[in-house]
Formats: structure tokens, sequence, C-alpha cells
């Protein structure tokens, strides 16, 4: 539901915490925001920005924000209605919370419109899952070992006589590196095809390194370098 009475509370999301120390990309949704509160001669109460995954479901600073909109009777306002539009966690409380809303880059939304968009964004994210499933059983039936059996250490201990195993460990990493072949694809095909893109999504989407940890430029950049090695 959209309708302005004069009193805003702001809400902003970035998606990782140093994007929320440098504040990159909360400049242009402030600057969204508060170009709607001068177009509206309207008050913005307060500011709340969310710093965390777009996959996790816990929203503080909405609840926060949704609080306060409720207690003051302002409407909440959103730079990009559009970059949640994927998070249906966010959009189903969005949608529910009974506070009036306003999306600056989407204004005609409503309470249908975040609805529908809530259902989209779900199916969305179990048709990524499947995919990113099917791509990594497929690649485990091709023989491939998932995973890091032979580590640093194992190297180490090898001592001068580690050339065999250290084959071994480049031979897991580059099938490591084939067994993601099909999920990068299926990444850039949604159109994230930046390193921090793909960073992002691969993360997003639950899937881990060869070490077990989470996804970074570095660790992106050497998948791409080893792929393009193995052509």
């Amino acid at each position: 539901m959209t309708s302005c009475d004069g009193k805003l509370v702001a809400y902003e999301r970035v998606s990782t915490a140093r994007q929320g120390r440098s504040g990159l990309g909360l400049e242009a949704q402030r600057k969204a925001i508060q170009d709607y509160a001068t177009e509206k001669n309207a008050t913005i109460l307060a500011q709340f920005t969310e710093v965390e995954s777009g996959r996790r479901n816990e929203r503080p600073e909405l609840k926060k924000a949704l609080q306060l909109a409720r207690l003051t009777g302002a409407t909440l306002v959103i730079a990009k209605l559009d970059r949640l539009s994927r998070n249906a966690a966010f959009l189903l409380t969005l949608r529910d919370s009974g506070v009036s809303f306003v999306a600056v880059d989407m204004p005609e939304a409503n309470d249908l419109t975040v609805g529908i968009m809530a259902l989209v964004a779900q199916q969305e994210r179990e048709a990524i899952s499947r995919r990113t499933k099917e791509a990594l059983a497929a690649a485990k039936a091709r023989g491939v070992k998932l995973g890091n059996p032979n580590g640093a250490a194992a190297l180490r201990q090898a001592g001068e006589d580690g050339a065999a195993l250290r084959a071994t460990v480049s031979a897991n990493a580059d099938a490591f590196a084939e067994s993601l072949a099909p999920v990068l694809e299926d990444v850039r095909g949604q159109g994230h095809v930046t390193l921090r893109a793909i960073v992002t999504e691969f993360n997003a989407r639950g899937i881990r390194t060869r070490r077990g940890g989470r996804w970074h430029v570095s660790t992106v950049r050497n998948l791409l370098l080893r792929l393009e090695q193995a052509c």
C-alpha cells in the first residue's frame, strides 16, 4: 500500500559488511530517498540500514523500521524494491506488516504486487537450488571427487617426495573446478558476470569453496583461471 502523510521512515540494505563499512551502494539509495522526501515535502524520521546476506531471513533493522512506522503512522520508504525483489522473506514481511510503504523505483507497488513478487522469488530460489544440486550430482556421477582431501598439511609432510601428492592435489583442484563449471554457467546466464557478482551469487546459493569456506574475489578469480587453463 502506498501513501505519504509527511512522515517517512527510510530502510536501506547492503549485502556485505564491507559494503556497509565503505558506504558502497548506500549513497545512491539515500539520495533517491532524500530526493523523494524533498519532492513530497516529507520529513525522514529515521534511517535504518540492514547489512547482511540476501540469503538470510533475519531482518532486525527492517523490524525496527516497521515498528517505528507503526508507532508514528509514517510511511516506510525504500529506494529500490527491485534490489530486494528476489528475497521472499523480506517481501512477505513487508506485505504482512500493515504499514504503508513506497518504493522510489516502483511507486505503483502495492500489497498484491509484493505478494506476487514474493511467490516468484521463492520459485526462483528453489529453481536455483535444484539446478545447483543437479549440476553437482552430475559431476559426482562422472567420478569427480568433490572437496579437498589433500590439503597443505599433507603436502608439507610429504617433503621432497611430495611431487606425486602435489600432482594429485592439482588434479583434485581441476576436478573441483570442472564440477562447478555448470553452476558457473548458470550463474552467468542469470546475468551475474563480474567477479564480485559471482562471489555474491555463489555465497547466496550456499556453494562452498574447495576448502569448505565462503567465496571471495580471489577464489573466484582462481576458479576462472583454472577453468581457462583446462580448455
